[in-house]
């Protein structure tokens, strides 16, 4: 805040004022330049920018009895209204320490109601708590308390050497799972391919085995096809075969060799037949 005594004035775009005559209110200043009576009117000017304010380090007590360290920071800025800069000057004497004493209270009471558990992983619940708490009372003020964060959660150092074990534990007791899994998923992939191989195989003699078959059916219909009627032909030819192998004696008929006419197996009835001796 700063005020102007001077015959001539001006304030800055970011700027909102209020001029007083005689100590009473008389009207609302904007940005620009302007002229007024010294002693008899000053202005007193309000930055309405949004001011970055912290919430200092301070020792809370969570529900289950442990002393933690908590700060934080918080956005707020002077309503551009008229109504809302009067306030700022007549209904607060120093709005920044009233702002930060309230947040420091209500961060008290916020952590107070949680466990220590709970306070590590309630930062935003936290923060929109006391930014609606501290709004209810900043209207009275002009103020707006544009948003709140809470920065630091401190456990006491046994607390957070026993924490840190609790996590180490935790991550190896992940890794051993993720070993495991991994090791069982390799497993299932092998018996897989075991299986696949061995359905392969089972395929690749299931073929060969239709494959002999179809041969086998093809041999058998190729011998019906082309022997059942040529036997006794096949069978001549076979005893000629011998004959001539051995120097036997065959005859020959006017037919041609007949190899059952062997000499000294003749028909007695036989007649009108060459015999030759070979």
């Amino acid at each position: 805040m700063r005020t102007i005594y001077g015959f001539i004035y001006t304030l800055r775009p970011y700027e909102r004022g209020i001029q007083e005559t005689l100590g009473k209110y008389n009207r609302f200043v904007m940005p620009g330049l302007g002229l007024q009576i010294p002693l008899v009117h000053i202005i007193r000017v309000r930055d309405v920018r949004e001011h970055t304010m912290d919430i200092e380090p301070q020792p809370v007590i969570t529900k289950d009895n442990v002393e933690i360290t908590v700060d934080g920071v918080m956005w707020v800025r002077p309503t551009v209204d008229e109504e809302g800069i009067k306030r700022t000057f007549y209904n607060i004497d120093n709005w920044k320490r009233a702002v930060i004493q309230l947040a420091m209270t209500n961060l008290r009471q916020e952590f107070g109601e949680l466990s220590l558990d709970e306070s590590l992983v309630a930062r935003e619940k936290i923060a929109n708590n006391l930014q609606r708490i501290l709004n209810t009372f900043a209207v009275e003020w002009g103020l707006t308390v544009s948003k709140v964060e809470i920065r630091l959660i401190d456990p006491p150092d046994d607390i957070k050497k026993a924490m840190h074990k609790q996590k180490t534990a935790e991550q190896e007791r992940r890794s051993m799972k993720l070993l495991a899994t991994g090791e069982f998923e390799a497993a299932q992939q092998q018996k897989l391919a075991i299986i696949q191989r061995a359905e392969g195989e089972r395929e690749a003699v299931i073929q060969v085995a239709q494959g002999k078959a179809e041969a086998i059916r093809l041999v058998n219909e190729a011998a019906e096809k082309y022997f059942v009627g040529n036997a006794q032909e096949l069978k001549k030819l076979e005893m000629i075969e011998n004959s001539l192998r051995d120097n036997a004696k065959i005859i020959v008929t006017e037919h041609g060799i007949n190899p059952t006419l062997l000499l000294g197996s003749l028909p007695v009835n036989m007649t009108n037949e060459k015999v030759n001796n070979k």
